[in-house]
């Protein structure tokens, strides 16, 4: 089924500590699980984390990301289940799932040709220069940063010089008890 543009959407999304540091040197994710608790902050259930992510119907993300990705996923199981995940590459990688796809080429033309065509709700979830690639070419429509509660004081940034300025639109803010912030932007383009 051919989508329009009006229904497509693409979601930059990161976890981030305070400091903006999206990932430690030694790519740890202890940091995710603060024992921090806000009162006046909403409780996410599985359920609701569930019927959250049935309405992504597509990732986007770079070769150091999926490779974590698949290195956690031993131990946490695969994060995205049985979406389609594009990695975007230069590199030979490891196609370890029949819903992975390695991409390499124009990122103007991966959004109009395959990505617009096919889906409604694709969300790019990583690395930092592909993040700063789709800022600086208009291609995300809104930035979901969800903020920890920790600051690790050195690792890799999530905006580490973007180059240009970009304004943003705050859409909504949500605390949650565990101490995280979602911060929810749209792009102005």
């Amino acid at each position: 089924m051919q989508m329009t543009t009006a229904e497509f959407k693409i979601t930059i999304h990161m976890v981030s500590s305070l400091d903006g540091i999206i990932a430690k040197k030694d790519n740890s994710v202890t940091w995710f699980e603060t024992a921090d608790y806000y009162e006046k902050g909403i409780e996410m259930t599985e359920q609701d984390t569930e019927e959250f992510l049935k309405k992504i119907d597509c990732y986007i993300m770079g070769a150091r990301t999926y490779e974590h990705a698949l290195e956690l996923s031993g131990t946490y199981g695969w994060a995205y289940r049985d979406v389609p995940v594009i990695v975007v590459t230069h590199r030979n990688l490891p196609i370890e799932r029949p819903d992975i796809e390695i991409y390499s080429g124009d990122l103007n033309k991966l959004v109009e040709e395959r990505l617009k065509p096919k889906y409604r709700n694709v969300w790019l979830v990583g690395g930092p220069m592909l993040v700063k690639e789709f800022i600086r070419l208009k291609l995300g429509d809104e930035i979901r940063l969800s903020v920890l509660p920790v600051i690790l004081g050195d690792g890799t940034l999530f905006f580490d010089q973007v180059g240009q300025e970009q304004l943003l639109h705050l859409k909504d803010v949500v605390a949650y008890k565990s101490g995280m912030v979602e911060l929810r932007y749209e792009i102005k383009k």
